[in-house]
């Protein structure tokens, strides 16, 4: 059978059929249209290109180094492009629907950045068939194993990092239910998208060049071991983290119209109606407002709005709230910031986007063009600081991170990591007990991306062990614990308030202190240092089967 299929895949066009449809199969594994994340179908869909690599390897062993690269990046570029088109197509809703762009123009948009993107895993694809020239037997199966999980994690680096990063998708996102979910406390989603890109290829190895019975043992020891491992890690040793108390919190949703939000007249006045009576009314002792609930600077607000709700707070101090919304002016400059109204005395506090969205929050250099093609409210916002303080509220340190900011595990790691003494000699402790983000969705409709943006969520909970509370204009606003667990959450796309208790944690996770520290970078250098290795064995094999001159 199988050798019939390798037959059939040696059609260029069935290659690139089968390419893009393992490659969309991918992106619905981070997401069903339940919201639930399926690693075992990541897995099986990356053993179909693994498969295809395969094929392309034992048909081009006397193939010249550059051809050869070729050939993996072909089927790598096919099968990231269907992969990421399929993730975040939902970019064409906020471009024209929302945006006014001309639906063909959208459209293309899209494809051009899941193409550019992919470009990264193509040139992955390719540099592993160069190091495995040469390579067969169970050394293919190790080796091969390693070199796959490597090549394809730097480029999930690379994409998460250079040019800003956009490392929504990332296939670690996946296992956010499966097995591997253990590992994000020792690797993060990076790692764990290693291990499962490792396996992987071993799978592939073993279904596509079948090898004796004790290879097979050997497979189903070692993918036993990996999986059985955290779970008896958490049974000896238990949470990294220990409770810092329970706490209440109310979660607003107030599902305003994208396109009305900005609008005088409709969706604003609903904006600042709604969240102004539900702040004014509030009894519990936290609660959070989304990202830009009120769409305007406080300068630009009806008169008296802003100071009424400075007022009530004032008067209520064992109140706290957390509200998006616009702040700056023309000569400072604007942010997409986080503001604090009540709580205690202590000065006021701001927290301001760091990591920003090209061309939503900024517009890069050249690209004003494309911009004009839209009529979106854009901002062309500054950056907040890289590390900005937790807010201390009752036995409480909140830190908020702000929409797409949740993606960046390493950034968020860095707030956990306790700063350096003063000069007496003792660190203040004001590391984040509990994470909250704020977000707008809106953009993207009633899609995928809204559960795919919740499973990010929930792989930040587990990574760092920390609570994660989500208030979101309309979706998905929910509370989830240090375990990754959703204990609530409000229906998408419905106007209300969530309410209920969260518990805080202290302490560090591995990967929350070393990435606190150093960030990706050891994993950058774990993945040269293996590339580097595995580059110099082929040398060598070359080398040895060069002819002796005479």
């Amino acid at each position: 059978m199988f050798e019939s299929v390798r037959q059939s895949l040696t059609s260029r066009r069935i290659q690139v059929f089968v390419a893009l449809l393992a490659g969309a199969g991918q992106a619905a594994s981070l997401a069903d249209a339940s919201g639930q994340a399926h690693g075992a179908l990541q897995i099986l869909c990356m053993v179909i290109l693994c498969g295809l690599l395969l094929l392309e390897h034992s048909h081009g062993q006397d193939t010249d180094l550059k051809k050869l690269w070729l050939r993996g990046f072909r089927v790598g570029w096919w099968f990231a492009s269907g992969w990421l088109c399929a993730t975040f197509w939902w970019l064409f809703i906020s471009m024209h629907v929302y945006g006014g762009m001309p639906s063909v123009l959208a459209a293309a948009a899209v494809a051009a950045l899941a193409a550019a993107l992919a470009l990264y895993y193509a040139a992955a694809c390719g540099v592993w068939l160069m190091l495995m020239r040469g390579v067969h037997g169970p050394a293919l199966w190790w080796r091969g194993s390693v070199c796959f999980a490597t090549v394809w994690t730097l480029a999930e680096l690379m994409r998460g990092q250079w040019f800003t990063g956009f490392p929504w998708g990332a296939i670690g996102y996946a296992h956010v239910d499966s097995g591997l979910q253990g590992y994000a406390v020792w690797v993060g989603v990076y790692g764990v998208g290693a291990l499962a890109a490792a396996i992987a290829m071993a799978l592939s190895v073993w279904v596509f060049r079948p090898s004796p019975w004790r290879s097979s043992l050997t497979l189903g020891l070692v993918g036993s071991v990996l999986l059985c491992a955290p779970w008896a890690w958490q049974q000896f040793r238990g949470d990294w983290t220990q409770s810092a108390g329970l706490a209440q919190v109310r979660l607003l949703q107030g599902n305003i119209a994208q396109d009305e939000k900005f609008i005088p007249g409709r969706g604003l006045e609903e904006a600042l109606s709604w969240y102004g009576a539900r702040l004014q009314d509030n009894q519990a002792p936290l609660v959070i407002a989304p990202e830009t609930a009120i769409p305007l600077l406080p300068s630009s607000l009806p008169q008296g709005y802003w100071a009424q709700l400075t007022q009530r707070y004032a008067e209520h101090p064992e109140q706290l709230a957390l509200v998006g919304m616009p702040m700056g002016s023309y000569e400072a400059g604007y942010s997409n910031a986080v503001i604090r109204l009540g709580g205690t005395q202590a000065p006021a506090y701001r927290y301001d986007k760091q990591h920003l969205v090209p061309f939503g929050e900024f517009i890069p250099p050249l690209f004003h063009w494309f911009i004009d093609l839209m009529h979106i409210p854009l901002g062309d916002f500054r950056r907040g600081a890289a590390r900005q303080p937790a807010l201390a509220w009752q036995n409480q340190r909140l830190a908020p991170n702000i929409c797409y900011e949740d993606l960046f595990g390493e950034e968020l790691a860095a707030a956990l990591v306790p700063p350096e003494p003063h000069s007496s000699g003792v660190a203040p402790d004001d590391t984040p007990t509990a994470l909250v983000n704020v977000s707008n969705i809106a953009w993207f409709g009633d899609t995928i991306a809204i559960d795919q943006h919740l499973n990010i969520s929930r792989m930040r909970a587990i990574e760092l062990q920390r609570p994660m509370l989500r208030a979101t204009n309309t979706g998905a606003t929910a509370i989830i614990d240090h375990q990754g667990r959703v204990q609530a959450q409000l229906a998408r796309h419905t106007r209300g308030e969530l309410s209920g208790p969260f518990e805080g944690r202290i302490g560090l996770t591995p990967y929350a202190w070393w990435a606190g520290h150093w960030g990706l970078k050891p994993l950058w250098a774990l993945c040269l240092c293996v590339c580097a290795w595995a580059w110099r064995a082929q040398a060598s094999k070359q080398r040895g089967k060069a002819p002796v001159a005479p």
